[in-house]
């Protein structure tokens, strides 16, 4: 399946998603759809990465799956869960024929055995509750998967993903590994709080995407609040601009830009 053709395209199709990109961003895109390789996003908050998994999802016409990664994200948030619950409310109301499984059993070793060998029935399809990285697997759909801020997770994590980014697959110990119905379009954004692995960098293309030029922030602006007049447009980027020249410890993105002439335009502000 042909998602782009060409780089000029990709950076057509994400404008027209509402996501102005330099010839780098949409380059890697481009290259991305066409390897069936992840893209690893980094830069500072607020620049538009997780953004660009939307736009990506808008622009294909595909569901976006998103995993919000946080210290602590384990296999039975990310993959999968056994429901337990559900498991044994089936125990319960199969009780009679658990008993007729194991009816002639002489030990308890041997009923555990009878019992054993109808283990499938309890670990099946039917038990799984699919969580984010199952479910853009499973999908009968092709999917956007964005793993946001996949920095913050441990790094114990990656190992459930190397599996997914090198072969779009996941494998279940009870039931078997489950291939990609569709490959996903796959996209993790990091904010550099840890440095990723490399075995994790081998698998995924690099973008950086860092704070725009003048000239792009203020296309970006234009797209995002059309009824700014260009006097304050201009204004509102040159500030900007120096803000960024001063040694802060957070530097204003894109995302404070744009909230900030939204504020201006509420207070009805025409000129600074």
């Amino acid at each position: 399946m042909v998602l782009f053709t060409s780089i000029e395209e990709t950076e057509i199709r994400l404008k027209d998603a509402a996501y102005i990109c330099s010839s780098e961003i949409a380059t890697v895109v481009f290259l991305s759809a066409a390897t069936n390789k992840p893209i690893l996003v980094e830069g500072p908050a607020g620049v538009g990465k997780t953004e660009l998994a939307k736009a990506v999802s808008r622009c294909l016409g595909w569901d976006l799956i998103r995993l919000q990664c946080y210290e602590g994200l384990d296999e039975a948030k990310a993959l999968y869960e056994w429901e337990y619950a559900k498991q044994l409310l089936y125990t319960q109301m199969m009780k009679e024929k658990i008993n007729e499984v194991i009816g002639g059993a002489v030990t308890l070793t041997e009923a555990a055995d009878k019992i054993a060998a109808q283990e499938d029935a309890f670990f099946s399809e039917r038990f799984i509750q699919p969580r984010p990285l199952l479910k853009a697997i499973s999908s009968e759909k092709p999917v956007v998967l964005l793993l946001d801020e996949v920095d913050k997770s441990d790094p114990e994590f990656e190992a459930f993903l190397l599996e997914i980014l090198s072969d779009y697959q996941i494998s279940i110990p009870e039931i078997g590994t489950r291939k990609a119905v569709h490959i996903p379009f796959v996209i993790l954004t990091s904010n550099n709080y840890r440095d990723m692995s490399d075995a994790l960098k081998r698998r995924c293309l690099h973008l950086y995407i860092d704070y725009p030029d003048k000239d792009l922030e203020s296309r970006i602006m234009n797209l995002k609040i059309p009824a700014i007049q260009q006097k304050l447009c201009n204004q509102i980027v040159e500030s900007i601009q120096a803000i960024r020249t001063i040694d802060l410890k957070k530097k204003p993105a894109i995302s404070e830009t744009l909230d900030w002439a939204n504020a201006l335009m509420a207070l009805q502000v025409e000129d600074l």
